[in-house]
């Protein structure tokens, strides 16, 4: 199984140490801080993982993936009085590898025929 997610918070913190913080973040809306507390869990899990610029995939068994959500997700709840979690899943039975080789094989697919080598000018 392979699933891409997106935890935040939003509110009021309902944790004062990381009420602090999020003062601070708010003057420019980042929620850095709370997105690292959830991609740390993700990075314990040992599972494959890419964290991007909007999500973050995570590779493995239901259970194990899901826990990880749940993780992180708990993780991010002192950040605020609420979290939103966005959530993909390509659920494709004895799979694996699928987080660096369906990127592959997407690129092969669309690049088929395509000349690589920059045009002359």
């Amino acid at each position: 199984m392979l699933i891409a997610f997106s935890v935040a918070p939003s509110g009021a913190p309902s944790d004062p140490a990381a009420a602090a913080s999020a003062v601070a973040e708010s003057a420019d809306g980042s929620v850095h801080d709370a997105v690292a507390a959830a991609v740390q869990i993700v990075r314990a899990s040992g599972l494959p993982h890419r964290t991007t610029s909007m999500f973050t995939e995570v590779e493995g068994e239901w259970d194990e993936v899901f826990a990880v959500v749940k993780a992180a997700t708990e993780a991010v709840l002192p950040f605020g009085s609420r979290v939103s979690l966005v959530l993909k899943a390509d659920i494709r039975p004895g799979r694996t590898g699928e987080i660096d080789g369906k990127v592959c094989e997407d690129l092969s697919w669309c690049c088929a025929g395509l000349s690589l080598t920059p045009a002359k000018v």
